[in-house]
């Protein structure tokens, strides 16, 4: 089984349902301040740029997928690094690691488009 069989449509899928949980799961989880914020704005940074990039759901072809797919990076580092960082509760410091995670295996799982076959 090749390990980058997600191809950019079902990632595009993926993003939207991430950023809604983003979004969502600070709430039902009873975050205050930074810890609620913080994935809120992640979610809605991941929307935005989803919304721009080059692939089937999204408003305007922007953003190379590549690109997309370092931006996502990027998103798990923060994810992963602000509990420690910023010092959050319990629940958090669980909660953004698990999401970190998620975001590292949704890209490993991603095909590349030709520009960044490994």
């Amino acid at each position: 089984m090749k390990l980058q069989f997600l191809n950019p449509m079902m990632h595009g899928m993926l993003d939207y349902l991430a950023a809604g949980a983003l979004i969502i799961l600070p709430f039902l989880l009873g975050f205050q301040n930074i810890e609620l914020w913080l994935s809120v704005a992640g979610g809605a940074g991941l929307i935005g740029y989803s919304l721009i990039t080059d692939y089937h759901y999204s408003a305007a072809k922007l953003v190379p997928y590549n690109l997309h797919l370092l931006f996502d990076i990027a998103a798990g580092v923060v994810l992963l690094i602000a509990p420690f960082v910023l010092g959050f509760g319990e629940v958090a410091t669980l909660y953004y690691p698990v999401m970190a995670i998620g975001v590292f295996v949704v890209v490993a799982v991603s095909a590349r488009t030709p520009a960044l076959q490994a």
